[in-house]
């Protein structure tokens, strides 16, 4: 079987950006994702509104049309998904790759397997490495973290109201869901360690948190962490002080991180922690020659160093790249 000239693992954002400007360099790239098109942004909390302004979230040369100055997550989802189908890419869907092994001759062999359960194994002269990250949460590693009622994940309201919910975490996705859970009368304790929220709050949301917090309908622990989850409680830890909080949910949300141990099975340099994957800036090529990385894959420990704004750029160098050694 004929080897493809590139193929990325990942149809997020940055993943369907590189294969366009893969095909404005005149390849014919395959991607292959293991759920569909932007899975990450489905994921996203059903009422999102983005920070970015629509011209930060444009990839091949699509406009990204809205009324809004802020695109909703919906609005995203269309988008990314009319840009799949204006450029007709080539994508697998629902098929998960489980290794890419790098052949004598220089190709690489991509191994995945369909939803169904029947193994493929792809030839490639390049890959491309477009996972993102929103599969795996940054883990607290605390007593009760595993307890049903206790996710890494927040979607939408409705499910909490009239509830006692317990939120650990201090960024975006922690004050938009303690507002909204707030809205539909949970009771909301935001537990986080720093001595105020994040400075990355979308400043039209923080006077909203912040009214919330000074009128005592949501509580706000600072310098303080949650140090075991039980079923109907959790301890918060505020200096040498500790006290019980009841609570019916639990919401760790603190962020997430690629996956290391993937790329590391690759021949990758990829080790834990902030340092980011051995990768050349200008080229995204890592150590393995004809592997590249594109978008938050090729971050450190900090997912939100690398998003859609930047991210898409990852392409234009990897094709570039590519269309050199041509």
């Amino acid at each position: 079987m004929k080897a493809e000239d590139v193929i990325i693992i990942g149809a997020g954002p940055c993943g369907l950006s590189a294969a366009a400007e893969l095909q404005d360099k005149g390849f014919d790239p395959l991607i292959i994702e293991k759920e569909n098109v932007v899975h990450s942004i489905s994921c996203y909390p059903i009422n999102m509104q983005f920070f970015s302004t629509p011209a930060l979230l444009e990839i091949a040369g699509v406009p990204f049309i809205t009324p809004h100055d802020k695109p909703s997550r919906l609005e995203a989802l269309h988008y990314y998904r009319t840009v799949s189908e204006r450029r007709n890419l080539r994508i697998r869907r629902y098929e998960k790759v489980t290794a890419v092994e790098k052949t004598p001759s220089g190709e690489f062999v991509v191994r995945s397997v369909r939803r169904g359960g029947e193994a493929l194994e792809t030839r490639a002269r390049a890959v491309i490495v477009a996972t993102g990250y929103f599969d795996h949460p940054n883990r607290i590693g605390i007593p009760g973290e595993d307890l049903p009622h206790v996710t890494h994940f927040f979607r939408e309201a409705h499910p909490y109201a009239g509830t006692r919910v317990v939120i650990i975490g201090g960024s975006n996705s922690a004050v938009d869901a303690a507002l909204e859970m707030e809205r539909v009368g949970a009771k909301v304790t935001v537990v986080y360690r720093g001595e105020s929220v994040s400075a990355n709050i979308k400043p039209w949301v923080r006077p909203l948190f912040e009214g919330l917090v000074n009128k005592g309908r949501i509580e706000l622990r600072l310098q303080s962490r949650v140090t075991a989850i039980r079923p109907e409680e959790v301890t918060v830890q505020s200096g040498d002080s500790s006290e019980i909080v009841g609570c019916d949910f639990v919401l760790a949300l603190t962020g997430f991180r690629p996956d290391r141990g993937f790329l590391r099975a690759m021949g990758v340099h990829a080790p834990d922690g902030d340092i980011p994957p051995t990768h050349d800036p200008e080229t995204m090529e890592t150590n393995v020659p004809g592997l590249y990385l594109a978008g938050v894959v090729s971050t450190g420990r900090d997912a939100n160093e690398i998003f859609i704004e930047s991210g898409r750029f990852h392409g234009r160098k990897i094709a570039a790249h590519l269309a050199a050694k041509n």
